[in-house]
């Protein structure tokens, strides 16, 4: 499947890179460094996704080329989708980038849909990153400090600076490839894990507050609501990394951020538009319980978008905890 790929995107002329909303560090790197290496390959190249960048992922070289609306979709020949499980994860365009007449589908995430004509989905791998690299490698093309920085920066978040269970042996190789071509470790980890800003020090404050225990003690609940991002001045991506805490806590086999989006047509009253992310310490996989809701995610890593009111959705999430210890658990 490489081959084909190779060859598609070799004769593509227009090409449109996306990765999902609310991006993270590998759907970011991945994205950034496929976009350059395009380029270099002489095509015409437009990086897309629907969300702000996050602020600690903004020191990468080339993000300011990351469009975040887009025109004219029956310009490009070409598309390829970045760390998507689903299409739909690109956000409001996504039928539209449907369309487009090749879709490559580039991805790590076992709840992959296998949309597209063209797959590169490799559950074993580290990151998206991880996948981009060896395809680079494959098409022969010279990495260079921009492309390495946003590999490296991929692979380093999504594995959780190694701490993840999905770190392997190419996390380590690549990244000490990458190093090699000229990446600072010391740089990226300050940009990415050294600096929060003081409106993010008061959601954190916010966030651990509203931390909820399940009555085994094994799930536990953080809530970021729209209210709390307007009287701590954050965005959205402020948000990103804060459910790690809630993670650690002693006992905790299950960890859910619920995070309210902005309200729209879809919800009214009572009812909003909520998205949860759930991280496992590594004894449930939460993908399980994603894909029950129409998300999709890691064994480790998951979450879902839902509309419902936020009593009702802690509860429901709250009836999880009881069946940790039956069909959800990791073989």
């Amino acid at each position: 499947m490489m081959k084909k790929i190779i060859q598609q995107l070799t004769s593509s002329e227009r090409v449109l890179l996306a990765s999902h909303t609310n991006p993270d560090g590998d759907a970011i790197g991945a994205l950034l460094a496929m976009g350059i290496a395009l380029e270099k390959l002489g095509c015409e190249v437009v990086c897309y996704n629907e969300s702000t960048i996050p602020a600690v992922y903004r020191f990468l070289p080339s993000v300011d080329r990351i469009r975040k609306r887009l025109t004219n979709l029956k310009q490009f020949d070409t598309a390829v989708i970045l760390d998507c499980g689903d299409v739909t994860r690109v956000g409001s365009i996504a039928d539209a980038i449907a369309a487009i007449p090749a879709i490559i589908n580039i991805d790590h995430h076992v709840t992959n849909t296998r949309f597209g004509q063209y797959h590169l989905v490799d559950v074993d791998a580290c990151a998206t990153a991880e996948i981009v690299y060896r395809l680079v490698q494959a098409m022969d093309i010279e990495i260079d400090t921009a492309m390495a920085t946003a590999i490296y920066t991929g692979i380093l978040t999504d594995t959780g600076s190694f701490r993840f269970s999905n770190t392997n042996r190419a996390a380590f190789s690549i990244c000490e490839a990458m190093v090699a071509m000229g990446v600072t470790p010391s740089t990226v980890a300050q940009h990415v894990y050294g600096t929060y800003s003081l409106g993010r020090i008061k959601l954190l404050n916010l966030a651990l507050d509203s931390i909820e225990i399940s009555h085994n003690g094994q799930l536990s609940i953080m809530t970021v609501t729209q209210k709390m991002l307007v009287n701590t001045g954050t965005q959205p991506e402020d948000a990103d990394g804060l459910i790690n805490y809630a993670r650690r806590i002693q006992d905790v086999k299950v960890a859910a951020l619920i995070h309210e989006l902005e309200n729209d047509n879809d919800a009214s009253g009572s009812r909003k538009r909520f998205h949860v992310s759930l991280r496992s310490d590594g004894s449930v996989d939460v993908s399980r319980i994603a894909m029950g809701f129409g998300g999709g995610g890691h064994a480790g890593a998951a979450g879902f978008s839902v509309v419902s009111s936020l009593v009702e959705l802690k509860q429901t999430i709250n009836n999880l905890s009881d069946g940790f210890g039956e069909t959800c658990h990791l073989n």
